[in-house]
């Protein structure tokens, strides 16, 4: 079974993406480098990962993004000082 993780971008104009993929990488370069980015993140290159989670399946992974998503600006960017991810 593979594994599913949510994220989170800083975009360019300091606001935050989420997402999910089994692949947090090659979705990072995805969305800085081709046109299979998404559309947010379009005119906000380049764009920094600044969070990651672990899920077990895409279900899991997707009531995780939408959870994220209701969340304010403040608790998104408390969330990601909580597990920042220094690269």
């Amino acid at each position: 079974m593979k594994e599913w993780f949510v994220y989170m971008l800083r975009c360019s104009d300091q606001s935050l993406y989420t997402g999910i993929t089994i692949d947090v990488e090659r979705r990072v370069q995805e969305h800085n480098e081709s046109p299979q980015g998404a559309t947010y993140t379009r005119s906000r290159k380049l764009v920094t990962l600044v969070y990651q989670e672990t899920h077990a399946s895409r279900s899991a992974a997707t009531k995780r993004e939408m959870e994220i998503k209701k969340l304010s600006k403040q608790e998104k960017e408390s969330l990601v000082m909580k597990g920042l991810i220094t690269k």
